[in-house]
């Protein structure tokens, strides 16, 4: 069943919140492994809910009662396209999080610098049944041209080699290694090359033993690392903001909280990583470096606006999206701000205790 993005005829009763995550690291999901979603809502009477997703739709027994009652902390192609198809969400936070974004090779290719990967045959996804859900192929593509970028070239100064577009399906382990086909065709010598993201694809990678030739991680300059993923919005239904602003308030509290609790369990969080991301430890390992989990809060900064700008106008160039998404109006700071300022209180009182 289609989501249905039209308004209700007022506010519902709110006796369940529903929430999904990508398989990555979200703090809103760790707040959830953690117990402190339901622990917030339990004295409500509301029952906090994880959902699926398949491409634009729910997986859920009532997908359009849901859908104004759901919030996503996930990859922005999707949440662009439902937006540029008149969803009424609004983002409410952004996160910042670099996950192993990598252009893969054979051990023998000789893959220095990003000048080497001119005319090599780099794998692109195909389209998925609709453009919006185009997922594997729209971050394949702003991976590769930001690669050549890098190098001074072009996506005209690389050959892409269609194959075959990953099926929709509920995020899963076996989904997970399927999103990445590009990887045996790479192995089998059918490309030379392959963007992956993530701690799936890192592991991926590894067992067929292909190489990191370009590490974008690596490169000081965030404008090689815009993707599906960087930045990633928290997106809910306006209706939640009109209707049960305190409720959207609080649970961007526990999500502070819990990027918060990150910063300080880095071994406690790889396991819970490991399970979000459908990925072993290796894998978190390979793809989560450095200060990372330092740096799970969401905020609205400019620099995340203006790095989700930029993905937005590459997905409008390359077709990704039926109509231009307005960034400035998709985003309401009103709960942002509001919970930053009691999460700010709750330190201080803290600190005030000790």
């Amino acid at each position: 069943m289609e989501i249905d993005f039209r308004a209700g005829g007022g506010p519902e009763p709110l006796d369940s919140i529903w929430m999904s995550q990508s398989p990555i690291p979200a703090a809103s999901g760790i707040a959830w492994a953690l117990g402190w979603m339901a622990e917030e809502f339990a004295s409500d009477g509301i029952a906090i809910k994880r959902v699926a997703e398949s491409g634009l739709r729910l997986v859920a027994p009532d997908p359009e009662r849901q859908a104004r009652h759901h919030f996503r902390e996930a990859g922005n192609i999707q949440a662009l396209a439902a937006r540029s198809l008149g969803a009424p969400t609004r983002v409410i936070g952004l996160t910042w999080i670099d996950e192993g974004q990598a252009i893969i090779v054979r051990p023998d290719t000789p893959v220095l610098e990003p000048a080497d990967l001119r005319n090599l045959r780099f794998a692109l996804p195909g389209f998925a049944r609709t453009r919006g859900e185009s997922i594997a192929r729209g971050m394949a593509l702003h991976g590769i041209q930001s690669a050549l970028a890098l190098g001074g070239l072009t996506l005209g100064e690389a050959r892409l080699v269609e194959v075959p577009a990953p099926p929709i399906e509920q995020p899963s382990a076996a989904g997970m290694r399927r999103l990445w086909l590009g990887l045996d065709w790479l192995a089998a010598g059918r490309v030379d090359a392959v963007y992956i993201k993530g701690a799936a694809a890192a592991e991926a990678a590894a067992r067929l033993g292909l190489v990191v030739g370009i590490d974008l991680d690596s490169y000081p300059s965030r404008l090689a690392r815009v993707n599906n993923g960087t930045p990633r919005p928290i997106t809910v239904h306006a209706d939640m903001i009109d209707d049960h602003f305190d409720v959207v308030v609080r649970f961007l509290e526990q999500t502070l909280r819990a990027a918060d609790w990150a910063a300080g369990n880095p071994a406690e969080l790889k396991h819970i990583l490991a399970r979000e991301t459908l990925a072993g430890i290796s894998g978190v390992e390979a793809a989560y470096r450095g200060d990372f989990h330092r740096s799970l809060h969401p905020d609205l900064s400019p620099d995340r606006v203006d790095m989700l700008e930029k993905q937005a106008s590459f997905l409008w160039l390359h077709g990704f999206l039926e109509h231009r998404v307005d960034v400035a109006r998709w985003i309401d700071p009103r709960p942002l701000d509001a919970a930053l300022a009691r999460h700010a209180g709750v330190a201080r009182h803290r600190a005030a205790a000790r």
